[in-house]
């Protein structure tokens, strides 16, 4: 697009389908680099991408050629195809339905970086459904529970 000049930074997080850990270490990378992959062909930058057994984040430099619903659509649906077709789960591998995005500026980037490649670490003190509750007030989002990611049962017995 001639003369459309556009800075949007969008940290996108979304969840394996029922919460279950089906991204092992070994296949970790792969499936990060083929998002990657699905991220560059729709002419998209990807900043970072990191995630979870069980969840994703991906920040992305976006352009406005494409609406972020439909780039997370696209990234949802192909991987999940590819995890189907390595055959790396039993049964069918599914993103679950829905995402959360949240837009920073150029002067956080590298805090938001940061933050995606410490999930690790991150996460041996939180669990996910806290750090995502704490996303959505961190960006005063109004939510409703009921069309949440549908949480496992995350308390030890």
């Amino acid at each position: 697009m001639a003369n459309t000049y556009t800075q949007i930074y969008v940290h996108v997080v979304f969840a394996v389908q029922g919460r279950q850990n089906l991204i092992p270490k070994e296949h970790k990378e792969e499936l990060h680099k083929y998002i990657t992959g699905i991220i560059q062909n729709k002419k998209q930058k990807l900043i970072a991408i990191n995630g979870m057994p069980d969840h994703i984040h991906i920040f992305i430099g976006m352009k406005p050629s494409i609406a972020l619903s439909d780039l997370v659509r696209d990234i949802k649906n192909n991987s999940s195809n590819f995890v189907n077709e390595k055959k790396w789960v039993r049964g069918k591998f599914n993103w679950q339905e829905g995402f959360g995005a949240f837009s920073y500026g150029h002067s956080q980037i590298d805090a938001v970086v940061k933050y995606i490649q410490n999930q690790e670490k991150h996460h041996a003190k939180k669990t996910f459904k806290e750090e995502y509750l704490d996303m959505l007030k961190k960006f005063n989002l109004e939510y409703d529970e009921r069309y949440l990611f549908k949480w496992i049962d995350e308390e030890k017995d």
